[in-house]
């Protein structure tokens, strides 16, 4: 099976490549290999990848070749119309330069017979000589591009040894225009190509458009009236005395001069339709000039809407928000704070890690993540020293989110669902006593935020907020505990991270958490109790106790009562032990009460403390 994929040095798809021998071939010749710089060598290189004597159609040079035609083009497309107006420019220099465009058009006919072309249904680059050929030789291009490019005037003078002096020759002539599909399809590609601006290459492809439809319509104008039977009477004949012995610059500029009045409908009247033929053109050219008008219009329209659209909708958007504001009556800060924040989600549009990579496969938008936030993850006190394993999963479906000066992350007193990572910026931890704020700390890049809520599974205990523009990514809570649970060695990493960061808070962060020292007794006396597990098990061949080995240690909430009491006291949160027993002692001591039954809400015994899940309410008495 000789097929590959493989991609190119130019801005185009990955094409395939069918080898004979089967052998792994790249698809395409590299820029530097497939064309040879003169003309003499082009079609002679002995490309590794292409056959012998074929050119890349998406060759850098052979793309120069392209571009260079399309000068020649912008020439055939003034001279057609103006050498069929103006007979007697059609000799002397003009003659001569037409002959040597349609050289380098022949000779751009014979190079497409050695250039490869893509199999539209098979995706394959051909590059056997033979298809190549027939492919172009039974195409309708071939015979068109033969006869806009053979010189019939030279041709009939070197036969018959004289000058045709008929009108026959200048339509000939007019076959070169076929050559504007190459401008056409210039402008296509360029529109497509990022380098360049969409607006000016739009505008530039408008004029010319302009400038083509104005330079035709005025030559065919003045061929209408240099052929009919009285001069005298026609639109320039009879503003122009003995105009056929006058410069043919002098009609050519009256010419001009016509077509743009009529096409920008100003109509002087100076000019103006004399007899019968002129009239019927003039009908012709005026309907024409509704639909050019209507298309010059719309483009440009859609232009200039296109770039300011943004702003429409961003003042709506702000609108909205005041009218709301005013509606609820809502405090000047909040609605400082929505404005912030809906200004900066259109200044930083580009920057919106979602919205542009919401098309993308899971595989790119992964790899992105690794090279955004893979270092910044890595570096956080939390996930210090876990595995290579953990620290990718944890990158892949991280959510980035920019916040502006002054806005609230996180609010005291909130429920957990997420904890953040500081990227860029800086963040402000406060807390609030007698309603007033106090600043407790900042938070720069790689800080953490968030998890001391989510980690102990209560109400965020502090309010964080921006301090200037930010960028921070959030971890989701439940796809945090789904990654950590199958991994114990990772989370008595994490865990040892986390209360090591505790015991280094600042005092005055401290004393804001009441229960900070019994969480931290609690959280000591497992990670001790896990070690001594440990070592136990490497020490014998058996674990030391019958209960099988959780993932990781669930957290539940215990109270001194039965089911459906209703007493003052709240419960509290602990760390679930291994046994019914050490469970029993725990309670004791957290609630100063021994207990010997343990039933769920709904009045069941528990027996298995496997059975139980994070967050279940466990009723000791």
């Amino acid at each position: 099976m000789g097929e590959v994929l493989s991609e190119t040095r130019s801005p185009m798809p990955l094409l395939y490549r069918r080898h004979s021998s089967g052998e792994v071939l790249k698809n395409l010749a590299s820029v530097s290999s497939s064309l040879l710089p003169a003309f003499g060598t082009l079609v002679g290189d002995d490309s590794p990848f292409l056959k012998k004597y074929v050119i890349a159609p998406y060759d850098r040079r052979y793309r120069w070749w392209q571009a260079f035609l399309v000068l020649l083009v912008i020439y055939s497309a003034w001279s057609s119309p103006f050498e069929l107006a103006f007979k007697k420019g059609a000799s002397g220099p003009l003659l001569v330069i037409d002959l040597v465009v349609d050289l380098f058009f022949t000779i751009d006919i014979i190079l497409t017979f050695f250039v490869a072309y893509l199999d539209k249904s098979t995706y394959l680059l051909v590059d056997d000589h033979k298809k190549i050929a027939t492919r172009y030789v039974t195409h309708m291009m071939f015979p068109i591009d033969v006869a806009s490019t053979l010189p019939f005037q030279s041709i009939y003078r070197l036969f018959t040894g004289r000058t045709h002096h008929g009108q026959i020759f200048g339509f000939l002539n007019l076959l070169r225009l076929w050559r504007l599909r190459r401008v056409s399809k210039l402008f296509s590609r360029l529109e497509k190509d990022t380098r360049f601006s969409y607006f000016w290459t739009r505008c530039t492809k408008l004029i010319c458009v302009t400038l083509f439809a104005v330079h035709s319509a005025g030559c065919f104008y003045y061929w209408i009236a240099t052929h009919h039977r009285r001069i005298e009477d026609t639109w320039i004949g009879s503003i122009v005395q003995d105009i056929e012995h006058r410069s043919i610059w002098l009609g050519y500029t009256y010419s001009l001069y016509w077509s743009i009045v009529t096409l920008t409908t100003t109509g002087y009247g100076d000019l103006h339709a004399v007899n019968t033929g002129e009239k019927v053109f003039n009908i012709f050219y005026m309907l024409f000039n509704i639909g050019l008008t209507s298309y010059l219009i719309g483009n440009m329209t859609n232009l200039i809407v296109h770039s300011a659209v943004r702003t429409f909708v961003m003042r709506d958007s702000i609108n909205e928000i005041l009218r709301y504001a005013s509606k609820n009556r809502l405090p000047e800060g909040l609605k400082q704070q929505m404005l912030a924040h809906m200004q900066l989600k259109f200044k930083t549009a580009e920057l919106q890690q979602e919205e542009v990579l919401e098309d993308l496969p899971k595989a790119i938008r992964s790899s992105i993540a690794q090279h955004l936030f893979r270092k910044c993850v890595e570096k956080t006190y939390l996930f210090k020293g876990i595995s290579e394993d953990l620290s990718s999963q944890l990158v892949t479906d991280l959510k980035a989110e920019y916040f502006p000066p002054k806005v609230e992350v996180v609010l005291e007193n909130e429920i957990p669902t997420d904890f953040y990572i500081v990227v860029s910026g800086s963040m402000e931890v406060l807390t609030h006593r007698n309603r007033t704020e106090h600043l407790l700390t900042s938070l720069g890049p790689m800080d953490v935020f968030g998890e001391i809520g989510v980690l102990f599974n209560i109400p965020q205990p502090f309010t964080v907020r921006s301090k200037k523009l930010s960028q921070v990514v959030r971890i989701s809570h439940h796809h945090f505990k789904e990654l950590v649970q199958p991994l114990n060695h990772d989370t008595k990493t994490i865990m040892s991270n986390f209360i090591q960061y505790l015991k280094n808070l600042k005092k005055e962060v401290q004393d804001e958490i009441t229960f900070l020292t019994d969480h931290l007794c609690d959280l000591n006396i497992e990670q001790v109790s896990e070690n001594h597990d440990t070592s136990d098990y490497d020490q014998e061949d058996t674990p030391i106790t019958n209960t099988p080995s959780r993932s990781s240690p669930s957290r539940v909430i215990i109270h001194a009562h039965k089911p459906h009491e209703e007493r003052p006291e709240t419960g509290k949160v602990v760390q679930l032990p291994g046994s019914v027993s050490e469970l029993l002692e725990l309670a004791e001591k957290k609630l100063g009460k021994r207990g010997s039954v343990i039933l769920m809400e709904d009045g069941s015994q528990v027996e298995d403390l496997e059975a139980l899940r994070d967050n279940d309410h466990l009723f000791i008495f």
